[in-house]
């Protein structure tokens, strides 16, 4: 969308590092350069770097088909050993790989031996002036689900809830028995569809959550975390697992991606922004709270539901964007 990546880097004046997917090329690669760096006028391109490069003599083809000037930082091998393994919401979780560091060390070696310049000076940038921010809740304990089911949320999200003097208590729906002792429930997005049986079976934890729902507590659930309030959820493979029930509808996961966008909603505690990215299709019976809409024009509008105090939607919402309204979302 508008403002680009290319927008933004020449806004802030920072240098920009084309990164080519280089298989099976050859003079090819110059030009892809040479087009990156002369589109934009005036965008600050530091140089070019080759993926997946098959040869330490075609890192040279690529190398000697630069433009002069054009500055090369080196060549990344076409390497399992390079390779981060993906999945449909992108990137495998760090925590799920055993080997990241020997991967990320297998790289930087890569890199070290084919670099031909060094890197820019770092950009410093002034602290913004932040507004002060009110301990709006102060005192309150928000349970976060955390493991490989939930693990998709903005880190300012955290960072803003210690902010507004909230005590943050880390829990697992996967692995732990029940709720901590918690005033409001934030549950991110995730991945529960791969782990259907294990959340269905943790009876526990989803009796638990019925009954801080039921309490009339706070709850807030993100894209995966709304899925997991569901009567059911089905896999990609066609096998279902009956889930929480807090909201009356079911999703079943897509080959393709369903919805990618910035997102903007007004809710009855102020306007959020955030954005939303899925591979699942919901059927949901209630009537939705609001609807969001995409500041960039794209035609998605993602359902923000209400059941008592409990607010899902399929928006990672970026909390930031309304302290106050976070602070009213999840204050007892």
């Amino acid at each position: 969308g508008s403002p680009s990546a290319a927008d933004l880097a020449r806004r802030l004046e920072v240098p920009v590092l084309g990164v080519i997917d280089a298989g099976a090329m050859a003079q090819t690669f110059g030009a892809m350069a040479y087009g990156l760096a002369h589109f934009q006028p005036g965008l600050p391109f530091a140089g070019v770097l080759a993926n997946r490069t098959g040869s330490e003599r075609h890192n040279g083809i690529l190398r000697d088909s630069l433009a002069p000037g054009m500055r090369w930082f080196g060549g990344l091998p076409r390497s399992t050993a390079l390779e981060l393994p993906r999945r449909h919401l992108g990137l495998i979780q760090a925590e799920e790989l055993a080997d990241l560091d020997a991967r990320l060390g297998a790289a930087a070696d890569a890199l070290l031996a084919s670099a031909g310049e060094l890197l820019p000076a770092p950009v410093g940038f002034a602290a913004p002036v932040m507004p002060a921010i009110e301990p709006l809740l102060a005192g309150v304990r928000i349970g976060v689900a955390r493991d490989t089911s939930f693990a998709f949320l903005y880190q300012a999200n955290l960072d803003l809830l210690r902010e507004l003097g909230a005590e943050l208590v880390f829990f697992s729906p996967l692995a732990d028995s029940g709720l901590p002792d918690v005033d409001s429930l934030y549950l991110p997005g995730g991945y529960p569809e791969l782990h259907l049986r294990q959340l269905a079976e943790n009876r526990p934890m989803l009796d638990t959550i019925r009954a801080h729902h039921a309490a009339g507590k706070p709850l807030l659930a993100e894209c995966g975390g709304m899925l997991y309030l569901l009567e059911s959820l089905t896999d990609k493979q066609g096998a279902s697992a009956e889930l929480l029930g807090l909201l009356p509808g079911r999703a079943v996961m897509q080959p393709r991606l369903a919805a990618l966008a910035l997102q903007e909603v007004e809710l009855p505690e102020g306007r959020l922004r955030g954005h939303t990215y899925h591979h699942s299709v919901l059927d949901c019976a209630q009537a939705p709270l609001a609807q969001g809409t995409c500041p960039n024009g794209k035609p998605v509008a993602e359902a923000v539901f209400r059941s008592g105090r409990l607010t899902a939607s399929y928006i990672h919402f970026y909390l930031p964007s309304n302290p106050g309204a976070t602070a009213r979302l999840l204050a007892p």
